[in-house]
């Protein structure tokens, strides 16, 4: 991806659909329309994943909850949802095998009812999944859980109940599906702000209005349909359209602690933690070297920049430790993030729990914008399917969508084999490096390593405790249209969210990569150290941390 590319063709091309909305619904859709020969922009006022999409539990899960909601209220949306989610799962695994790959979890239960209530629950998750599930569930003995997961509290557990979904890397994914996009022929660029809408004499959208938040600069674009894919502030530009549009979207925070892997030890399967006090699932999920721990719901303004806060990771901690023999403690929390998950609103009145995770597209008649608003991570393809098929009957135009069986990028031919390869052509490549490359960009992870080849210093580590390294830096900014320290070390590689402490660190030697590629000025260079620092700091003061000293 090239953004002085993309900004020349964004000013001076008209185009069939201007996606607005960078995330996981923006970015696949802009995939969808744009490998069906439309000419597609997609524009993000941030950078790509920045908000919701960069925030899940890194789970692509039909939602167990969900399951349990549906038969407990006889609510077929709900069972709707499950299947459509558990059918996307397996695709999603097929189309980004680098970024995506089963997981194995396990519900504890302290008494035999527990288990045969979970294992039926789990059979019946089974069931919807049909021919694409993973692996069948199982009712293990108490012995068994402990072979999977040894930190389990003995003396609290009967038995567990096996079973499986797919785990992902979900910014990366995000990425994955701009940069494809990209290659389909969208221009896409990150870091332009829809600001306003043109319409012509019957009130139709024409052109918006963008910022480049990069240069100060405005300009328009012009296309025929405008899909506003902006998630949890999706109101505001169904408003700016047609000021006569009501309030649909309504959110919840959700968030997570990271902590180092010790805390809980080496396990084989990740938790899924059946109760808590106010009727949520939590998991435990080893990732990244780590483990995540969430996720929280509670009650959110649309517009809010969220935040982990001490209470938060204390009910996470709090409820994860009650399986546990050995309690986790606040000092092992190495860094953790929060975000708003868009919920769309029937009823104004109802807990934010209960709303159904489904999507729905909506057609203003006045002006025309195609919003996309509900959905979850894990059916981002339906969504972004739906949204186009809309776009192209408003287009008159007859393509079927591809990205069922589209490779994302990274993902063609990808395989075990490829990944021995790798490691065997770049024996100066450390066996945890070659493998972060590998599953982090897929066959692209040789593009990173011929940068080593050209440059030895870029195979050195960033960080002693982390397999990131110079290249990656070089590589995001040159290919993946990195263009600021947080698009670096809060998404390409994702340090400033596993390792506070670590990204604060290694913030100097990044600063210098990225000014040496994008041409930044020493005092430039500066003044984002001293932005991103401060960001960070103010986000671990919010967790009741400080400069990775936990306080909480």
């Amino acid at each position: 991806m090239n953004r002085i590319t993309s900004l020349s063709r964004l000013r001076t091309e008209t185009f069939d659909i201007c996606v607005i909305g960078g995330g996981a619904t923006g970015a696949g859709c802009a995939l969808d329309a744009a490998s069906r020969g439309l000419r597609t922009a997609l524009i993000e006022q941030d950078d790509f994943g920045a908000a919701t999409s960069s925030t899940s539990t890194k789970l692509i899960h039909g939602g167990v909850r969900y399951l349990e909601q549906a038969f407990k209220n006889f609510d077929p949306k709900q069972l709707g949802l499950v299947k459509k989610a558990l059918h996307e799962r397996k695709t999603l695994l097929q189309i980004a095998p680098h970024l995506a790959h089963p997981l194995a979890l396990l519900t504890p239960c302290e008494t035999w009812i527990d288990g045969a209530y979970f294992s039926i629950g789990l059979k019946l998750y089974d069931l919807l999944a049909g021919s694409r599930q993973l692996q069948p569930s199982r009712w293990l003995s108490k012995n068994e859980a402990l072979t999977w997961f040894p930190a389990f509290n003995k003396k609290q557990l009967h038995s567990a109940v096996l079973y499986y979904d797919g785990q992902f890397d979900d910014v990366r994914l995000n990425l994955a599906l701009a940069q494809t996009a990209s290659e389909q022929g969208a221009a896409v660029a990150n870091h332009l702000k829809a600001t306003h809408f043109q319409h012509d004499e019957t009130g139709r959208l024409v052109s918006v209005t963008v910022e480049d938040k990069l240069s100060g600069k405005s300009f328009n674009i012009h296309a025929t349909v405008f899909v506003n894919a902006t998630g949890t502030r999706a109101d505001a530009l169904r408003q700016d359209a047609n000021d006569t549009q009501g309030v649909r979207m309504r959110a919840s925070k959700g968030s997570h602690v990271i902590m180092r892997a010790g805390a809980v030890g080496k396990t084989s399967a990740a938790l899924l933690v059946p109760k808590t006090a106010d009727g949520r699932v939590l998991f435990a999920i080893p990732w990244r070297g780590h483990y995540l721990i969430g996720t929280t719901d509670t009650e959110a303004d649309p517009t809010e920049v969220p935040y982990l806060l001490p209470d938060e990771a204390e009910y996470l901690v709090e409820h994860v430790s009650h399986y546990l023999t050995k309690p986790l403690e606040m000092s092992d929390v190495t860094g953790g993030f929060a975000g708003l998950r868009p919920l769309l609103q029937a009823d104004p009145n109802a807990d934010t729990k209960s709303l159904v995770r489904d999507h729905e597209v909506e057609i203003d008649p006045q002006s025309g914008l195609v919003s996309i608003m509900g959905g979850k991570w894990t059916t981002y393809r339906l969504m972004a399917q739906d949204t186009i098929n809309a776009c192209c009957e408003r287009l008159n135009r007859r393509a079927n969508a591809v990205t069922e069986t589209l490779p994302l990028s990274g993902g063609e031919g990808y395989n075990e084999q490829f990944m021995t390869r790798f490691a065997q052509e770049n024996p100066a490549l450390p066996a945890d490096i070659a493998e972060h490359l590998t599953n982090s960009y897929g066959v692209r992870a040789e593009n990173v390593a011929s940068l080593v080849n050209d440059e030895p210093a870029l195979a050195e580590r960033l960080t002693v405790h982390h397999p990131f390294i110079g290249a990656e830096v070089v590589y995001a900014v040159r290919e993946e249209m990195a263009q600021t320290l947080p698009d670096v070390l809060m998404r390409r590689i994702r340090l400033g969210v596993v390792d506070w402490a670590a990204a604060l660190d290694v913030l100097p030697a990044v600063a210098q990569l990225m000014a040496r590629e994008l041409g930044w000025l020493a005092t430039d260079t500066d003044d984002r150290e001293t932005a991103f620092r401060q960001k960070m700091e103010r986000m671990m003061e919010q967790a009741g941390m400080s400069m990775g000293v936990t306080k909480l």
